[in-house]
């Protein structure tokens, strides 16, 4: 009998603990869209990615935009390649950012034959101005990004 009551009182105590402070908990933080979307450096480097507000052609995806200053590309570029082509293409990307989770799906575009190339990263950090993502199949290959501008286009 004493050996009930031992464990009815663990039970008693491991539940008004749980109630006290909260049992384990799910510590992935919940993102926002609009703290993304924006203009972002990588690591002081000459290469940026811009993501936008504007819908692509693929229901709950969005248009983003990379380049590399470094080798001679600028924003304008892609934008002009754009209006040429008819259809985003060669440094434009479709994103679709899951807030609860941090796991952001970039499906990058190129001009030769419309091929898209699919890329899925899990954000580690998105405050402050600072954007921190892994790629899923690599964890090793981190990126680290810091915000230059808020609007969105």
């Amino acid at each position: 009998m004493k050996k009930f009551y031992y464990l009815a009182f663990c039970a008693i105590v491991s539940l008004t603990l749980t109630a006290c402070f909260g049992g384990p908990s799910n510590n992935t933080p919940a993102y926002s869209l609009s703290d993304l979307q924006g203009l972002w450096q990588e690591n002081n480097t000459e290469h940026f990615v811009r993501f936008t507000t504007e819908q692509s052609d693929e229901a709950d995806y969005l248009y983003g935009r990379e380049w590399h200053e470094d080798e001679d590309v600028i924003e304008q570029d892609l934008i002009d390649s754009r209006e040429e082509l008819g259809h985003p293409g060669n440094g434009w990307f479709k994103y679709k950012f899951v807030t609860s989770n941090g796991e952001l799906t970039e499906i990058h575009l190129l001009d030769n034959g419309g091929a898209e190339i699919p890329k899925i990263y899990y954000v580690t950090k998105l405050a402050d101005g600072q954007l921190e993502y892994y790629e899923k199949d690599h964890q090793g290959i981190k990126f680290y990004y810091t915000k230059i501008v808020s609007l969105a286009n």
